[in-house]
């Protein structure tokens, strides 16, 4: 009968959210490379380049792949015959260890977790709670589960009740192409069938946790219906031509996984959630024998792939941009960013537009005249940092913002992740204003760009405050021109129908 203490659960989850934040896992990297020895689209081989070099960065100096380090997701089977010797309950104790693992002043991780969260939003400060799954099974065992997910990909998250007769294939086509790019792909896609509304929710997610193992499939064969359907769905899915980061190319799914279970015979219920650039988690058992050990993955895993700036990159000097210079930026264009350069997320937008709105002038040293803002909340600074990694956010939740601060602030151009919408667009070609997207999956190495950073406005808000970040060379890309031309319509059209299906070897 295995006796569980509470510190080594506490110091176990603490351990495996820190290696998380660093350790893409194995069978991730090896995926990824393979993608980039097949991918064609310059574009999108491009974004897996820094993808793969921000990952062996963050492997190396300890630091997180993502700056959202996302909302720690646990899968928790508790032996029936396990005892305890703890003061606090099972939840307790797991968010105890989260709480040490976001707050560890040697690699600090950033605290995204709101509470009332459909009104105050106040930040809970060390990213509890966590969202736990708890199973009593056979055994005398503690089996865990820690992942951490980011956002942008589980804001992508859809459901459907479908009639029996239809077809889940045709469903998850329809709903890929309206996730955008917001879930950084290339990733992973869930898949839960069947049960309830909220069981097929669950499946999905637990599916994520499984191995990339696609290529091991397609060399065996299929051996049941629900295998034949992952293959079918991961081989449509490429053919749509979204590519990594959206912008045209032959990967953008690494693997389909789908976990099922009996249902009502007049439902059909199927849930889509996918996981991004920054997949992150970790399995571990504790027997009572002390707190889990984690082996670090050999570092020769990784694919000797590092990203270096095209040399026909344009260098453009935020201190000196012109409207007319933004006009010139032909769609996918790379550019190289240096100069001062404002941040902005949700928060600090909807203070900015209300403060616009009303005729009330923003905060002292607040101004946005000839400048560029860039939608990122950062990770907090650790050592001699100056800010910790630093990756964009989704753009197109600044929207509905977009036009007010185009047409109030002389705002010049914006840098984000992913598609822009419809209103966004829009604004961008009336006020020949400008979209950018730097790659999200690739925080730290976009962090290793900016050499100053200070808060100017919101303080309040944490990371979704406004910072001032002095850079060099940051590296980016023309999403939506003056004119507005979007690459993430151009880009998949491009390279729609021309994946050719997965690659013989299944080799590291």
């Amino acid at each position: 009968m295995s006796v569980i203490r509470e510190a080594d659960l506490i110091a176990s989850v603490a351990d495996a959210l820190q290696y998380i934040s660093y350790y893409h896992t194995p069978d991730f990297i090896q995926a990824m490379g393979r993608a980039y020895d097949l991918e064609r689209s310059p574009s999108a081989r491009d974004a897996i380049a820094q993808i793969l070099t921000n990952s062996l960065m963050c492997a190396q100096g300890h630091r997180p792949i993502c700056q959202d380090t996302g909302i720690v997701v646990v899968f928790v089977k508790v032996g029936m015959g396990v005892r305890w010797d703890a003061q606090r309950d099972l939840n307790a104790m797991i968010n105890e260890g989260v709480r040490q693992a976001y707050m560890n002043p040697v690699n600090k991780l950033r605290a995204s977790i709101v509470a009332d969260p459909a009104f105050m939003r106040g930040n809970t400060k060390d990213n509890t709670p966590a969202v736990i799954h708890t199973e009593l099974v056979p055994g005398d065992r503690l089996e865990i589960t820690v992942a951490a997910k980011g956002g942008g990909s589980e804001n992508k998250s859809m459901f459907e009740m479908l009639n029996p007769s239809d077809s889940v294939a045709d469903w998850v086509l329809e709903r890929v192409p309206e996730m955008g790019a917001g879930w950084c792909p290339p990733g992973m896609l869930g898949i839960g069938i069947g049960g309830s509304a909220e069981k097929a929710m669950l499946l999905a997610k637990k599916s994520l946790m499984e191995p990339i193992d696609i290529l091991q499939l397609q060399a065996r064969g299929a051996h049941s219906k629900l295998e034949e359907l992952r293959l079918e769905i991961y081989n449509r899915v490429n053919l749509l031509g979204i590519g990594a980061q959206g912008l045209g190319g032959l990967t953008t799914v690494l693997d389909v996984k789908i976990l099922d279970y009996p249902t009502h015979a007049a439902s059909l219920p199927v849930a889509v959630i996918p996981n991004c650039a920054a997949t992150r988690h970790v399995h571990f058992t504790l027997d009572g024998s002390g707190p889990a050990h984690l082996q670090p993955p050999d570092l020769n895993l990784w694919p000797k792939v590092t990203w270096t700036a095209d040399a026909s990159a344009r260098h453009v000097d935020l201190n000196t941009l012109t409207r007319e210079q933004v006009q010139s930026w032909k769609p996918g264009e790379r550019i190289l960013l240096s100069g001062k350069m404002l941040t902005g997320r949700d928060a600090a937008h909807k203070r900015i537009c209300a403060l616009l709105d009303a005729g009330q002038p923003l905060p002292d040293g607040l101004d946005f005249n000839g400048r560029v803002i860039y939608y990122v909340g950062p990770v907090d600074p650790v050592g001699n940092e100056v800010v910790g990694p630093a990756g964009p956010t989704t753009a197109n939740r600044m929207d509905r913002f977009t036009e007010t601060m185009l047409a109030k602030t002389g705002l010049l151009a914006m840098v984000g992740k992913a598609e822009r919408g419809e209103s966004g667009i829009e604004a961008i070609r009336k006020h020949k204003s400008a979209y950018l997207i730097a790659v999200g999956g690739a925080a730290y190495l976009v962090a290793k760009a900016i050499r100053a950073s200070r808060v100017v406005a919101f303080a309040d808000l944490g990371m979704e405050a406004v910072y001032e970040f002095d850079i060099r060379d940051m590296p980016v890309t023309v999403a939506v021109s003056a004119d507005g031309e979007s690459v993430h319509e151009s880009g998949p059209a491009n390279w729609r129908g021309k994946f050719a299906g997965i690659p013989i070897s299944v080799g590291p």
